[in-house]
C-alpha cells in the first residue's frame, strides 16, 4: 500500500475538493440547479421525484435527497454492476451541515481520552503505521427505504439506495484502545467527529458502543475505501466501521474517542435512533408509549437490480434475473425468487462470497406471463433468519427488511 500512503501524505489539505466545488453554502445551494434529470423513486406516499446531480465534490451522478446537510442516494442500477459500490456513487448522509471543506493531514489529530491510562493524540502518520486490516462491509442508513413506509413517517424519504458496500482499509479500534490503556470498569466508548451543529445549543453528533463490542477486533478505524482514500463526503480522513450494524454508528471524520465509565446518556444515544423493543421493531401505526432500545444490528435484505420496477419487456416464457443480497449481521445463506406472488419459489445461484458483512450477488431465472409480473426476492442469512412477507412500521421509519417486489411488464 505504498502508493496509498504516498497519496495521503502528499495531499496536505483537500484543496482539490475546493477547486471542483465548494462544500460551503454557495456550492451546495447550486447543486439542485445543476440537476439534469429527475428520477421517480415510486414512493407510495407520493412526492417521489428527485433530481439527479453530479455537482457534489468527489461524486458522480447521484439522487439528491437534501442539500443542507448533504443527503445523496445511490441509483439502484449502480448495484447491478458490482457488489462493491464505487466511491463516487456511494451514498452520503450527514446530520449537521457544518462540515469541514478542507482538512490538513499534517495537523489533524485523533484524540483518545476519558477512562484510559494514557490519553493519546494520534496523527494520521502514526495511524498509518499501526497494523492494518481490510474488510468488506455494507454501510446502510438506519432509514434506508423510509419512503416506502405506509403510512408515511417523518424524515428523509429515501428509496432503497441509502446504502453501499466497500472494502474498508484501516486499523482495529481495539489496537488503538490498547495503546491508550483502557481502565478497569470501562462501560462504553463514545465517538465524536469534526462536523458541527448549525443551531446554537444543538448536540454534537456522537455515538457509543459497549466496551466489549468496541474491542471485538472487527470494529475498525478506516482511512481507505475500495483501494483509495476515503472521499471527503464519506468521512475523510478516517471514519469508524462497525460491521453488521446500521451506519448511524459509522462516525465520519472521526476525531474523538472517549472511553466512558458508564453508559452514554447524551442525546444521540439516549433519545435519537431508538427502535421499538418489539419483534422486528414493529408497532401499529400511531402506537405510543412502547419501550425502545437503540438501533443496532442489521437484518437480511435483498433486491432485484437487473431490471427496474415498471420495466416493459418483450414476452418470453422465462427470463434471467439478478441482484444483490445482504445477511445483515452475518452472511447470506440462500436467495429465492418468485414471479407469482410468492406461491412458487425458485432457488438462485450465489456469486462469490466476499465476507459475511458484504453484499452478495445472486442470479436466477423466473417464468413470465403476459402482463404484470411481480418478481419477489427473499434472502435467508446464515443465522437462519429470513425476510418476512409483510413490511413493518415504526415512527422512525427504521429497519425495513421485508421481501421487496419489482414488477416487470411482459407484452
Amino acid at each position: 500500500m505504498d502508493n496509498f500512503d504516498a497519496g495521503l501524505a502528499s495531499e496536505t489539505s483537500r484543496r482539490r475538493f475546493l477547486r471542483h466545488a465548494a462544500l460551503g453554502t454557495a456550492g451546495l445551494a447550486a447543486a439542485p440547479a445543476l440537476a439534469q434529470q429527475l428520477v421517480d423513486l415510486k414512493l407510495p406516499g407520493g412526492n417521489a421525484e428527485r433530481p439527479m446531480t453530479s455537482a457534489f465534490p468527489g461524486k458522480g451522478s447521484m439522487i439528491l435527497q437534501r442539500v443542507h446537510p448533504p443527503l445523496l442516494e445511490t441509483p439502484m442500477d449502480v448495484f447491478d454492476k458490482s457488489v462493491f459500490t464505487p466511491n463516487d456513487q456511494f451514498f452520503v448522509r450527514w446530520h449537521w451541515a457544518d462540515i469541514p471543506t478542507s482538512i490538513d493531514v499534517e495537523t489533524f489529530r485523533l484524540n483518545v481520552f476519558g477512562h484510559v491510562n494514557r490519553p493519546l493524540s494520534i496523527s494520521l502518520a502514526q495511524l498509518l503505521r499501526l497494523p492494518r486490516v481490510e474488510m468488506a462491509a455494507v454501510n446502510q442508513c438506519s432509514g434506508n427505504s423510509r419512503g416506502l413506509f405506509q403510512p408515511r413517517v417523518a424524515g428523509a424519504q429515501w428509496g432503497n439506495g441509502a446504502m453501499g458496500n466497500a472494502k474498508w482499509l484501516g486499523v482495529r479500534l481495539r489496537d488503538v484502545l490498547d495503546l491508550a490503556g483502557v481502565k478497569a470498569g470501562a462501560v462504553q466508548v463514545r465517538f465524536g467527529a469534526l462536523d458541527q451543529p448549525v443551531v446554537a445549543g444543538a448536540p454534537d453528533f456522537e455515538k457509543a458502543l459497549d466496551i466489549d463490542h468496541a474491542r471485538d477486533g472487527e470494529v475498525m478505524i478506516a482511512f481507505g475505501m475500495n483501494g483509495e482514500q476515503l472521499p471527503l463526503l464519506n468521512g475523510f480522513p478516517c471514519r469508524l466501521i462497525v460491521p453488521g450494524w446500521y451506519s448511524t454508528y459509522w462516525v465520519k471524520m472521526l476525531n474523538a474517542i472517549e472511553v466512558l465509565p458508564g453508559p452514554d446518556d447524551q442525546y444521540w444515544m439516549a433519545k435519537a435512533y431508538k427502535i421499538p423493543a418489539t419483534p422486528g421493531a414493529n408497532v401499529a401505526p400511531g402506537a405510543k408509549d412502547f419501550p425502545t432500545v437503540p438501533i443496532n444490528r442489521m437484518i437480511p435484505r435483498s433486491w432485484m437490480t437487473s431490471l427496474p420496477d415498471g420495466q416493459a419487456i418483450a414476452y418470453e416464457a422465462s427470463i434471467p434475473v439478478g441482484g444483490i443480497a445482504m445477511g445483515g449481521d452475518c452472511g447470506v445463506a440462500k436467495v429465492d425468487v418468485s414471479s407469482d406472488g410468492g406461491r412458487t419459489w425458485y432457488r438462485t445461484t450465489l456469486g462469490a462470497d466476499e465476507g459475511r458483512y458484504s453484499f452478495r450477488r445472486w442470479d436466477g431465472r423466473v417464468p413470465l406471463r403476459r402482463g404484470p409480473n411481480p418478481i419477489m426476492v427473499r434472502c435467508w442469512n446464515t443465522n437462519g433468519v429470513a425476510q418476512p412477507m409483510k413490511p413493518i412500521w415504526n415512527p422512525g421509519g427504521f429497519m425495513r427488511g421485508n421481501i421487496e417486489t419489482t414488477t416487470i411488464i411482459a407484452a
